[in-house]
This record gives C-alpha cells, structure tokens and sequence, in this order.
C-alpha cells in the first residue's frame, strides 16, 4: 500500500484487505491484479499526483473522443489539461477524497497508466449509494479494459467502500459505455432527460444501477466465468 495524501507515493502499514478506515474506506487502497483474456495484468490503485504526464498526455491525444461524452468545461480542452489544470483536478480530487465522497482510482495495465475510474458523490448511512465513471485511453479499447475496470471498481465500491447501491449514466449514442457498464451488472432503470451538461449542451442519459446483492458473486468472478478474464493461478 502506498501513501496518496501528498506527492509521493510513502509505503504504509494499513493494508488493502482489513478494517475499513472510518473516515475515508475503500481509499487509498489498490484492487487485486486481474489478467485479461489478451494476457495483460490490470488492477486499479489510488490516482497520485505522479500521474499528471500521463493523464494530459493521454487525454490532450482523445480529446476527438472524451469531449462528447464528459461533463462540459470551463475552459479549453488545452487549459483544464495543462500542467496546472491538472495539479487542480488533483488536488479537489485528493480534497474530496480526504473527506470520503470521492475514491479516484488509476486504471493500470502493465505498470503504465492506461485511464481512471472515479466512485463519486459517496453516501453512507440510510442512502449508502455513489455513482461510478470510467475512462479508457483510445489506444487500449477494445482489449477489455474498461469492463475489468468498471468490475474492479464496482467490486471495490461494495466489499472496501461498503456501498449498497451504485449507479452510472450513459449517452443514446454511446453504446459501448452501456455494454461495459452491462458486462459489470447494471441494470437499466430510467432514462433522464436533459439531465447532465455534456460538450457544451444538455443531453439524454440512460440511467443504470446495480445494488450489492443483485448477484451471489463478484463482478469480476462473473467475468471470469463468462471467459472474458483468465482466472488467477
């Protein structure tokens, strides 16, 4: 396990697996490796400060493919991932983090960062619910990367964060998202009309959920029954 709060990435004695931390469960803690059916070694850990080069170099390259489907920004797509657009992402990341509403998590295949997934807007008590979302470098779609990931992050959200509920959106015209988000057990529940402020606009979003006792087993266990992951040695 590794340190998060600052810039560099300390060893520290609380492990992955054991007692929840009662401010801020399921972070920082990294998932178990799984292996894709191409082979690859995956697992999601704690986004850090040291991922900053490969996170604007990846997204300055998919901008044609994240813009139209992400959340609209302030500014250009140049500025929100520019040296210091990103020490701001970072920061408001770690913030909430911190205060146990968000867990940003690097996507890691190999060793080399490849995307992120993000359980935000996190609520315990009564409500224990959150939502999930996931972005994949153009260059390793198609490897099943992002349905390892969403699974890895749903698995995560339940067993470490202690969630009961977790839910996702996804645009009309971005069926692959929906079928990802299939793979890992959501269901679709609604469909919400002008309901986030995406590229600039308002857009329709399928709504999907999933609560931690739709199923008897993991998300990943089931992508490994279904063949679409190799089970560990």
């Amino acid at each position: 396990m590794y340190n998060y709060f600052g810039r560099g990435a300390e060893k520290v004695s609380r492990p992955a697996r054991g007692p929840r931390d009662p401010s801020h469960p399921g972070w920082p803690e990294s998932t178990s490796f799984v292996t894709l059916a191409t082979g690859k070694r995956m697992r999601l850990r704690p986004l850090m400060s040291t991922d900053g080069p490969a996170w604007r170099e990846l997204r300055l390259i998919d901008e044609a493919w994240l813009r139209p489907v992400e959340p609209t920004m302030s500014g250009t797509w140049e500025s929100s991932h520019s040296i210091l657009g990103w020490k701001g992402t970072f920061k408001n990341l770690r913030t909430l983090a911190l205060q146990g509403t968000v867990v940003p998590m690097a996507i890691e295949l190999e060793g080399d960062f490849v995307g992120q997934v993000t359980v935000g807007n996190i609520q315990h008590g009564s409500i224990s619910e959150a939502w999930i979302g996931y972005w994949v470098a153009s260059s390793f779609m198609g490897q099943g990367v992002a349905t390892a990931a969403c699974s890895l992050g749903t698995d995560h959200a339940f067993t470490r964060i202690g969630l009961h509920r977790l839910t996702a959106t996804f645009l009309p015209h971005n069926p692959a998202s929906g079928r990802v988000l299939e793979l890992s057990g959501y269901r679709e529940e609604g469909f919400l009309r002008k309901s986030l402020h995406i590229d600039g606009r308002w857009q329709d979003h399928h709504f999907v959920a999933q609560n931690v006792d739709d199923y008897p087993d993991s998300a990943v266990d089931r992508l490994i029954r279904a063949g679409r992951l190799l089970p560990e040695k």
